[in-house]
């Protein structure tokens, strides 16, 4: 496991919520939530792991995702 490069290895993303929750699934509203992204235009910072990726998958078409690289 030492070895996990998805373990440890610092990237951030930045997520920014471009549309609104509103008028989708309940579901993509409450993953939204859980990354931090409760208003509009709020930006949060995330690292970047398979498991946050899968978070960032769902609700691809409400939000804007930009690396740190």
């Amino acid at each position: 496991m030492a070895n996990d490069p998805n373990l440890g290895s610092g990237k951030i993303l930045r997520v920014t919520l471009i549309k609104s929750t509103s008028g989708y699934e309940k579901s993509q509203g409450d993953t939204a939530r859980a990354l931090g992204l409760t208003k509009m235009h709020l930006t949060v910072e995330v690292k970047d792991n398979p498991a946050q990726r899968g978070m960032l998958r769902k609700i691809s078409h409400l939000v804007r995702v930009e690396s740190d690289e």
